[in-house]
């Protein structure tokens, strides 16, 4: 029996990966629509696009099996564990674990306050997931939280009202193509009760359409309507949901996940934090541990740090954050997310400027101490790695600095600034004002004007990725994989290495000296590389590789001169099929 277990996950595999691939397909192919937004769009979208940070919650049955079936462990996000690639379960055994499915402490009040307290803009939750299983009460099918458990309550009703009276927004998750336990839904039975043959069609128009009229007129105003894995599923099904939403609830946006470039806005792949800024109207949805819906095991959570560095970097490249809380089968949040929400929420609160209604970065790219977000002519510089010498140097800065100041909640400090070439690099304390991340707020005469150049720190080690290098007989390919079942990662590498191939990065020097090369890969075996600068100073170095991007240092290299210099990477001995580059860093060398 195992080989074929193998081959049905292996197929599951392929199926879910040929659906997360349609989905970033259809994103690209309406990222220029949604960048060019209606008057009517815009308006709907400013909590979205000014808020630039909600609260995604994935809850339901699977919550309370919490990735346990049977006395046995399951490793992955939890709200799949009925699916063949996690448990396997049988859709008669998993509709029979609704009668324990009892969330007795549920306190919409208590986590609309933690949304509300975290800096939080608008709640989304799953009304109904792959599952089927409706979190609401679904007059059209009972397998729901009111009429299959003895909870008997309709707890998005009062989740509705509790962030009406908290003052943030409200709105749904529903899987609109998958439905694994109605007839019809895709990855679900073919046949219904009687043996009767169930199409997708019968589905739509018994299940999912009336279910969607559900949710969009018994609930008060909606925000959002967050749709999800659209697979092959057909335009017109899409079209029909859609104008539900609209008829409904005209202020409401529709995720880019309903398929076909009929959402109103991106929604990038799970778990993403891009790399570089992204045009338009976009979301990333993130995690607070490794699963969405309550994993028994997954104690890996996201630290209040973690949580304002990715809120802030996705800010910054012109996004907004959705991050996922998946509540315990009691109905509560777990303690140490709801500590780091709340503690990150601390910060917010001191520093809304930073988050709220700025713009992206005109850098477009992450900074080797931190980010920048823009609100009109102020600079909001925050500083991840406070720069321990006292001196903060930011690069390429073209527009007149009238101000600067060191933030402190309610307070601020003038600070000195100085101009060297390009460059500019301001006097610090030595010691942060803030616990998490520091601020400095710069005033400009105008709006800035920046050189977007990579710049190389002369005190923090620089990593420049592979999405900023032009290639030459090598190629630039994006790679999205699991860690765990479901737990996303992204990247782009460059590969199918040639022997004449190479990698060639533009940078920006201010302190001429011997800088230490690493470089992050992926390959088989051992391999050779070459790291050569546009004043002649080449190095040469073997390092041994893993399927696992790793760094490996390579040695030194001399930039002679400031200003702007090439350095480029080839490949020159091991295998060049599997060898996958995706990063650079340059770390100054102090004698």
């Amino acid at each position: 029996m195992q080989p074929t277990k193998t081959i049905l996950a292996f197929a599951f595999c392929l199926n879910f990966l040929f659906a997360f691939s349609q989905e970033q397909k259809m994103n690209e192919l309406w990222g220029e629509q949604v960048a060019n937004l209606t008057a009517q769009n815009a308006e709907r979208g400013q909590l979205f696009s000014d808020g630039n940070y909600a609260m995604f919650i994935h809850w339901g049955l699977y919550s309370n099996i919490s990735n346990q079936w049977k006395g046995r462990t399951y490793y992955g996000i939890g709200e799949w564990i009925m699916n063949k690639n996690m448990a396997g379960i049988p859709v008669d055994e998993y509709k029979a674990t609704a009668k324990d499915f009892f969330p007795v402490n549920f306190d919409a009040g208590e986590i609309a306050r933690l949304a509300k307290d975290a800096g939080m803009k608008y709640i989304i939750i799953t009304s109904k997931h792959h599952d089927g299983f409706a979190m609401y009460h679904s007059k059209i099918n009972k397998f729901n939280i009111v009429d299959a458990t003895p909870f008997s309550r309709d707890p998005m009703k009062e989740l509705a009202q509790a962030c009406k009276e908290v003052g943030i927004g409200f709105g749904f998750y529903y899987s609109h193509n998958q439905d694994w336990t109605f007839p019809g839904g895709n990855g679900g039975p073919k046949t219904d009760a009687e043996g009767n043959q169930k199409n997708f069609d019968d589905y739509f128009r018994n299940k999912c359409l009336p279910q969607v009229k559900e949710i969009t007129t018994e609930y008060g105003d909606i925000t959002l309507v967050w749709f999800d894995t659209p697979g092959n599923m057909e335009k017109k099904y899409v079209e029909e949901l859609v104008e539900v939403v609209r008829r409904n609830q005209p202020e409401a946006l529709v995720s880019g996940r309903a398929g076909h470039g009929l959402g109103d806005y991106k929604s990038l792949g799970d778990m993403e934090v891009p790399i570089k800024n992204e045009d338009g109207l976009w979301e990333t949805v993130d995690v607070t541990n490794d699963s969405w819906g309550f994993a028994n095991y997954d104690e890996n959570w996201k630290s209040p740090k973690e949580i304002l560095s990715r809120l802030i970097s996705t800010v910054a490249r012109g996004g907004t954050y959705m991050l996922n809380v998946g509540p315990k089968p009691d109905g509560t949040i777990p303690d140490r997310a709801a500590q780091s929400l709340r503690s990150a929420g601390e910060w917010i609160k001191k520093y809304q400027k930073v988050v709220y209604g700025t713009e992206a970065s005109p850098w477009k790219h992450i900074l080797p101490w931190g980010d920048v977000t823009v609100k009109k002519n102020k600079l909001f510089l925050a500083v991840y790695q406070w720069p321990t010498s006292g001196l903060l140097y930011l690069p390429g800065l073209k527009t007149e600095i009238l101000e600067a100041k060191l933030l402190n909640g309610k307070n601020s400090d003038p600070i000195t600034f100085s101009r060297l070439g390009s460059w500019l690099y301001f006097n610090l304390p030595y010691k942060a004002p803030e616990k998490w991340i520091s601020v400095i707020e710069v005033t400009l005469k105008d709006k800035p004007e920046v050189d977007p150049i990579h710049a190389i720190d002369p005190e923090i080690g620089t990593n420049i990725t592979a999405d900023f290098a032009e290639v030459e007989n090598c190629e630039k390919n994006r790679k999205s994989w699991m860690e765990k079942f479901g737990e996303w990662k992204h990247v782009l590498h460059i590969n199918r290495w040639k022997e004449n191939a190479k990698a060639t990065w533009e940078v920006e020097v201010m302190k001429p000296g011997d800088y230490k090369v690493d470089l992050t890969y992926s390959g088989n075996g051992r391999l050779v590389w070459s790291v050569e600068t546009d004043e002649g100073v080449k190095i040469k170095n073997q390092q041994n590789s893993s399927h696992i991007y790793s760094t490996f240092p390579i040695g030194f290299i001399n930039f002679k001169t400031i200003g702007k210099h090439t350095v480029s990477i080839s490949l020159k001995e091991g295998d060049f099929e599997k060898a996958n580059l995706t990063a650079i860093k340059l770390t100054p060398m102090e004698y």
